[in-house]
């Protein structure tokens, strides 16, 4: 007998269908054992030797390997291609050394980067050892995080209050994000102004074009810097005759994309579909580990953590085919296309992230899918196809048309697809783009047909006043990109990173921007201050480089940790006899600069607002850091970690703010604060129009211009394709909602109200619908007369008959419960639930619902109020239980 031993039971699953009958196939569930999070784990003095520690979860899988290999003669490890699944494979062939378990055993290796039949059977003739050095650089990794974490954390909790724990790649990431979040404060808009004029073509045709020369010279972004010069310039178009000088015309090629890797694919995920980098990697994971596709499980996409874009020959072949029979040859380059990645310190040679057979179209195996795994599977169907595709081609056109001395010059451009090549399959989205999805704003714009010297007849002459904007808040696409510039994390750790950021409340994610919280910058601070060569970007990308380094065999490991823990443990000794008055003082005067900036009156920054004599300094309080006054208690101004402007609205201050007035009325709009939170307000007369702030709105940076769109609401986004009945987006008493054909569907983080599209907004009403019963992923057959199924729910998977939900227990595959089991946790929860009592005290409670003029509820709030007192008393316990925890 032959045991193969993989991490899951989904891919044990899919396997055990393509091997003999002489095989048995068995799942570790991921990592059978870990250093216990304890202090002594790792031992720097003893050589860096390492206590493991099986986990409980896995002692039960641990047991069924245990006997099943005692009754083998070969045992192969199959765990993922990666430096993860090495190390997986790893501690299962020790514990069992260690049980005794593989005398008389042979014991090999094999890897495969898909879950096909061809794959998995061609991997077994071809077994090896395991990749001792790939373990040791997996060693040297967990000893580092566990080194840092245990060395680092309680520093933190003794210094600074409040802190939660630090990380030795999560700090570097928490760094970037409370960066960018200082660019953003200490920003200062500077105005501009454009202007553009419409012009009637010798054949009555428009064309608009924007003034891009004045009096000889070309234009610089701020030579119209206010109202004054726009209308000077306006009075001088104005005043001029036009003609063409010059028509230019070329040929442009836009050449493919390469196939996705891990991080490509989190980041386009992310901009196209709205997965977060752990949604879109548990996705991948089951469309990798195999979906029951006609009787028959298959993985329908290659290994997903990688970092490379080479895709095998014979996958090139089958895409090139299928694009010449269903494209034609005019979308088949004559070479295939080569990629060679641009990581900076790209890892193992991994193909990139594909579909295993490309004949699979996604619209063939639809009705096999969930909606998550259809759109990231045609995703990567349409991502590979496309970057073996022919190049686009454009043509792209500029129009100058001067005044008669040629001292005005405006220009207008456009460009038109004559062959869209592989966009025909697949664009790309862009990160902070001011149009989603645009790869160019003159893509598709087609310009008049004019020569030079063709009279041009002035129209429309018209000014527009701009500002610059500070750079944008990271999303998790654009933090995972530029994490990958830097050669910080590795394709498997991109997920954890931004997960374990949000589980620490060191940063929040508010319409898909990271925005760091008190606590999270003041651990930024910190370490800066006292540890700050582990928070530099290049110190942790080099250690990456050591890493890789390790993993292949060209430095020892534990001369790497040596050198690290060296002056790691000495950066330690230093903070121990710091008192945490010393530590808010130090980060007091480090983060003074930037909180207290000198107004331009020179006054100073640092005396408070509100008595005039005490003066402002960094505090730390029972709900994270503030800025408060010295004279409190007996003045009690506050507020909140952000860039004094002269008048932000505090916490202490009187009065509202004054942001503007409306260009129409003239009318005043204020910022002002009631005991429901922040709201806007137009006017000042007895029936104000007020907006609340919702959840990512920050009082002390919201400007004119997004409070005006605020006090516009509720706005029509369009007519629902279906129904041909408007669709409105507005705020109201529980946040931002959609409203369609009278029914409210609440937006959900990550999408703006002022901004979501009518795409968007159609797809999230759909899925309101959805929401009333989720889907089932498997139909178990019926019990007494009522079907049984399994469904994945907000919660995690569960099984359902007749109004009773049962949650799945922790670890258990939904795909693999039976009839049996489904039953017994029904019949389980049922007897726990209070369905019935709750019943018997509604019909009780009914003959009050007749009494007039009280209503239904009115009736029914005694019982409610008799019950309440036993709840009550119960009710603190839970509570310090749950902060206990």
């Amino acid at each position: 007998m032959k045991v193969v031993v993989v991490e899951s039971p989904a891919k044990a699953k899919t396997i055990n269908k393509y091997l003999g009958s002489d095989f048995v196939v068995l799942a570790s569930y991921g990592h059978v054992r870990d250093l216990p999070a304890k202090d002594g784990s790792v031992k720097p003095d003893d050589g860096f030797a390492m206590d493991w520690e099986t986990d409980p979860k896995s002692e039960r899988h641990l047991k069924d390997i245990t006997s099943a290999v005692k009754g083998a003669d070969k045992l192969f490890l199959a765990t993922d291609p990666d430096r993860e699944g090495e190390a997986i494979s790893w501690h299962v062939k020790r514990v069992l050394e260690e049980r005794g378990a593989l005398k008389k055993v042979e014991v090999k290796r094999v890897v495969f980067n898909e879950i096909t039949k061809t794959a998995v059977l061609d991997a077994m003739r071809n077994p090896r050892d395991i990749h001792q050095e790939l373990v040791d650089a997996y060693l040297a990794r967990r000893a580092l995080d566990y080194l840092v974490g245990f060395t680092l954390s309680p520093v933190l909790w003794r210094k600074l209050p409040g802190s939660r724990s630090a990380g030795r790649v999560q700090s570097v990431a928490l760094r970037l994000i409370c960066e960018r979040e200082s660019e953003i404060e200490s920003f200062t808009s500077r105005e501009y102004w454009s202007l553009a004029a419409d012009f009637l073509t010798p054949k009555g045709q428009m064309l608009t074009a924007s003034l891009t020369q004045l009096d000889g010279r070309r234009l610089d972004k701020f030579d119209l810097g206010d109202a004054g010069a726009a209308a000077a310039a306006k009075a001088r178009v104005e005043a001029a005759s036009f003609a063409v000088d010059s028509v230019e015309r070329k040929k442009a090629r836009r050449h493919p994309f390469a196939p996705f890797t891990t991080s490509t694919l989190q980041q386009e995920a992310s901009r196209k579909l709205h997965f977060s980098a752990k949604q879109t990697m548990q996705t991948a994971q089951r469309l990798y580990e195999g979906i029951d596709i006609g009787g028959e499980t298959v993985g329908l996409i290659t290994y997903m953590r990688t970092d490379g874009v080479t895709m095998a020959a014979e996958a090139v072949a089958a895409i090139r085919a299928l694009i010449g029979g269903e494209f034609g040859k005019s979308y088949l380059p004559e070479a295939p296309r080569v990629y060679k990645t641009k990581t900076k310190n790209a890892q193992e040679a991994h193909e990139c992230i594909r579909p295993t057979d490309v004949s699979r179209h996604p619209s063939q195996v639809a009705h096999h899918l969930d909606r998550d795994q259809l759109r990231l599977y045609e995703l990567i169907w349409k991502r590979a196809v496309a970057s073996q595709m022919a190049s686009a081609e454009l043509d792209q056109v500029a129009v100058d048309i001067a005044g008669a001395d040629r001292r005005i010059v405006l220009r207008a451009t456009g460009s038109v697809v004559v062959f869209d090549g592989f966009m025909k399959v697949y664009r790309e989205d862009r990160d902070d783009a001011p149009t989603a999805g645009a790869e160019d704003d003159d893509t598709d714009r087609l310009l008049p047909d004019v020569a030079g010297g063709d009279r041009m007849e002035r129209k429309d002459v018209r000014t527009e006043q701009h500002f610059t904007q500070p750079p944008p808040r990271f999303s998790e696409a654009s933090l995972v990109k530029r994490l990958e510039e830097l050669g910080i994390g590795r394709p498997s750790t991109y997920a954890s990173i931004l997960s374990v950021l949000q589980e620490r409340n060191y940063v929040r994610l508010d319409q898909r921007r990271f925005i760091p919280e008190d606590r999270g910058r003041l651990v930024t601070a910190f370490l800066e201050q006292y540890f700050k060569r582990y928070v530099e970007y290049n110190f942790t990308a080099d250690l990456e480089n050591q890493l890789d380094d390790i993993s292949g065999g060209r430095i020892d490991w534990r001369q790497v940790l040596e050198e690290f823990w060296r002056s790691f443990s000495a950066a330690v000794g230093d903070t121990k006899e710091l008192r945490v008055a010393d530590v808010i003082d130090a980060l007091d005067r480090e983060l003074g600069p930037h909180f207290f900036p000198t107004p331009a009156d020179g006054a100073d920054p640092r005396v408070c607002p509100t008595c005039g004599s005490g003066r402002l300094s960094l505090k730390l309080g029972k709900y994270g850091a503030f800025i408060g006054c010295s004279s409190y208690p007996e003045c009690r101004y506050t507020r909140p970690l952000v860039v004094a402007d002269g008048d932000a609205p505090a916490e202490g201050s009187e009065g509202p703010k004054e942001l503007g007035h409306v260009p129409a009325t003239g009318e005043p709009v204020s910022l002002r604060t009631g005991p429901y939170g922040w709201y806007v307000q137009q006017g000042d007369g007895p029936k104000p129009k007020r907006v609340s702030l919702y959840a990512g709105l920050e009082p002390a940076t919201l400007g004119i211009d997004v409070a005006l769109q605020l006090l516009s609401l509720p706005r029509e986004i369009g007519l629902h394709p279906e129904t041909r009945k408007p669709i409105a987006a507005g705020v109201g008493r529980f946040g931002p909602y959609l409203l369609h054909d009278g029914a409210y569907k609440s937006l959900p983080k990550g999408d703006d109200v002022l901004t979501v599209g009518l795409n968007r907004a159609v797809d999230l009403l759909a899925q309101g619908k959805g929401r009333k019963a989720a889907a089932a992923l498997k139909t178990l057959g019926d019990h007494d007369g009522k079907p049984v199924t399994v469904h994945e729910g907000r919660y995690g998977p569960y099984v359902s008959r007749d109004g009773i939900h049962a949650t799945l227990p922790r670890g258990a595959e939904p795909m693999e419960v039976t009839m049996d089991e489904a039953v017994a946790l029904i019949a389980a929860k049922a007897a726990r639930s209070p369905a019935k009592p709750v019943k018997a005290k509604k019909a009780a409670a009914k003959p009050k619902a007749a009494a007039k003029p009280k209503a239904e509820g009115a009736a029914k709030a005694p019982a409610k109020t008799a019950a309440a007192p036993k709840a009550a008393k119960k009710a603190p316990a839970k509570k310090k239980a749950a902060v206990k925890a």
